[in-house]
């Protein structure tokens, strides 16, 4: 009887082991970054496997500043389109979250956050190649400077 208990339990074991690598994979599609007051992302890079057919990005502000004094979004450009997009979105004004309305350049983004909020947008992958230049910043008048980092798929 103890022999079937521990085949049994193996069994199960090994069950749990086959599925956690699934569940794994999913969240590879979704990664999270957070901005502070400091104007810091806390990461410097963001990767998502070429499997992905949907990316979901959330943005944490952990601080403690309102969105019109200390704002944070996110937004995901072509490399050498960065500052040309955070220039543009200086004139776009708060309303339209600091990015210029119809922006092709822009490939996604998240809204406006102040301290303690979050958001996230999904986007689909398929404008995206494996091995592209791309990069995030965000897009507050004056931070893109300090927030930005690449990111890649693949």
């Amino acid at each position: 009887m103890k022999t079937i208990h521990h085949t049994l339990a193996a069994a199960t074991l090994l069950g749990a082991l086959a599925i956690t690598p699934r569940a794994h994979a999913a969240d590879a599609c979704k990664v999270e970054i957070s901005g502070n007051d400091m104007m810091q992302f806390d990461k410097q890079s963001l990767a998502v496997p070429a499997t992905c057919k949907d990316i979901t990005v959330t943005l944490h502000h952990t601080g403690k500043l309102a969105k019109d004094v200390m704002g944070h979004d996110w937004v995901l450009v072509s490399t050498p389109d960065v500052a040309a997009v955070a220039s543009a979105g200086i004139g776009a004004g708060i309303a339209n979250t600091y990015i210029q309305p119809g922006d092709k350049r822009v490939l996604a983004h998240t809204s406006i956050i102040g301290g303690g909020e979050t958001t996230s947008v999904t986007f689909p992958t398929a404008a995206l190649k494996a091995g592209g230049s791309y990069s995030y910043l965000c897009t507050f008048p004056g931070h893109s400077a300090l927030m930005h980092g690449t990111f890649k798929i693949g």
